[in-house]
């Protein structure tokens, strides 16, 4: 009988405790022979069902409402996405091709880290399969980034008075140039990145708090910068919601990177970054980033790393 009842105690428990907000859509995107690995995507969705992963676990995300992408961009940069009216200049400045399925796509990775952000308010914390796209700005959009999914949930969070304040910690490789000017001279924002700083972009706008470093610094030079500020800053600003940007492009394999993180360095980021906020009981909403390691492989094994990393944290201090 105690057998059965370890049984079924077992079979209760859930391997997530937390949801994915995940698409076929996101892989789908054809973006011709680009740098960009939207297939990673599938590979994480796929990893997780081998990792226990139910249909429970996943949310599908719907596009962005026009009301929720106004709060950040103009209406005509929108109507110039939906039209396709954006001129030459601006596609050469988005560096991905144009398309109606583009648009589709960005419009649907903003919805969802929408439902992220709710679901991490009212569960501590979700992870979104996709997201972070942090070049956007609000008139235009840059390094594969057509809209700010990050800026536009932070300020309907902020818009529908589920959060007073929250925060970004953006752990991409590349400066978050886009949600810095976006977010900038609001109090209720503080805008954190930590970035390689002798590559793209080549402007960076002011965050709240910048961290650069150099390429070659590595593990020891990031962990030590990174763990100067956290968790005090969490403490300090007291956000009601954090936004994660965990890029997996960091990594010393990376093609459109040089700071030279290994596995092991980029987990103990993560830990830095999630456990330290939920043992605050702080909520995280979790966006994978970018991310081009030579092998694509590689770039999933780092996001499923980063979501184990999530998944003990949750059970450890939800």
């Amino acid at each position: 009988m105690v057998r059965f009842k370890g049984f079924f105690r077992f079979v209760r428990r859930k391997k997530f405790p937390f949801k994915f907000i995940y698409s076929d859509a996101y892989w789908m995107v054809d973006l011709g022979n680009h740098i960009f690995p939207a297939k990673k995507y599938r590979l994480i969705y796929e990893n997780l069902l081998r990792l226990g992963g139910k249909g429970e676990n996943f949310l599908s995300p719907e596009p962005a409402l026009e009301e929720d992408l106004l709060l950040v961009h103009s209406s005509k940069y929108l109507k110039k996405l939906k039209t396709g009216k954006l001129s030459h200049s601006e596609i050469l400045t988005l560096e991905v091709p144009y398309s109606p399925e583009l648009i589709d796509f960005a419009m649907l990775t903003v919805g969802g880290t929408v439902i992220a952000a709710n679901k991490a308010l009212e569960e501590g914390l979700a992870v979104h399969i996709g997201g972070g796209f942090h070049h956007a700005f609000p008139d235009h959009g840059e390094g594969f980034c057509v809209l700010n999914d990050v800026a536009v949930a932070l300020e309907k969070m902020k818009h529908d008075g589920k959060i007073r304040r929250a925060m970004v910690v953006d752990c991409d490789v590349h400066q978050g140039n886009g949600t810095a000017a976006i977010l900038s001279r609001k109090d209720y924002a503080f805008t954190f990145s930590i970035h390689q700083m002798d590559i793209y972009p080549a402007q960076k706008h002011a965050s709240s708090l910048d961290v650069g470093l150099w390429t070659g610094d590595g593990d020891e030079k990031y962990l030590s910068a990174l763990s100067s500020h956290f968790p005090d800053l969490y403490t300090a600003f007291q956000p009601d919601l954090i936004f994660f940007l965990a890029g997996a492009d960091p990594y010393e394999k990376d093609q459109l990177g040089g700071l030279k993180l290994t596995f092991e360095g980029l987990k103990e980021r993560d830990r830095i970054i999630i456990e330290e906020a939920r043992k605050l009981k702080l909520p995280v909403v979790v966006l994978l980033a970018g991310g081009y390691a030579f092998d694509i492989k590689d770039t999933s094994s780092i996001h499923i790393n980063t979501i184990k990393v999530a998944q003990k944290a949750q059970r450890r201090y939800s």
